[in-house]
């Protein structure tokens, strides 16, 4: 029963008992015959990439400080700087806190400075 799922169909015009034997290898419209991959050929994939999934619209996450005209970043203002540290004691990085390059620079030094003085925790509740 296994043999019967590897073996591959045979032309048309050939005897049905016999296993077809393959000539040319045959591709998809837009792959190369060459050699296909490592796996094998790609399957194709059809329409986009979420078909039946739901739509949804992410806002554009903006700089905290530019918005709030914050010049400073300060270690000793405690409150502010734990918003951007995880619960496990890891800064959270800029592409989920949606902080400028230079204002996430300045945030990581000066969580540094505030666990170094021991205002913030280095490693969160275990």
């Amino acid at each position: 029963m296994a043999d019967e799922n590897t073996r591959t169909p045979a032309p048309a015009g050939a005897n049905s008992g016999e296993p077809a034997t393959a000539s040319a290898p045959t591709s998809a419209p837009g792959q190369s015959s060459e050699r296909p991959g490592p796996r094998g050929p790609r399957p194709q994939r059809s329409g986009g990439p979420r078909e039946g999934g739901r739509k949804y619209f992410r806002r554009k996450k903006v700089c905290k400080f530019c918005v709030e005209k914050i010049d400073s970043i300060n270690y000793k203002d405690v409150r502010m700087l734990a918003q951007f540290v995880a619960e496990s004691g890891k800064i959270v990085p800029r592409r989920l806190t949606g902080v400028c390059t230079p204002h996430q620079r300045r945030l990581s030094t000066a969580i540094k400075q505030a666990r170094n003085i021991a205002l913030l925790p280095f490693a969160g509740r275990a």
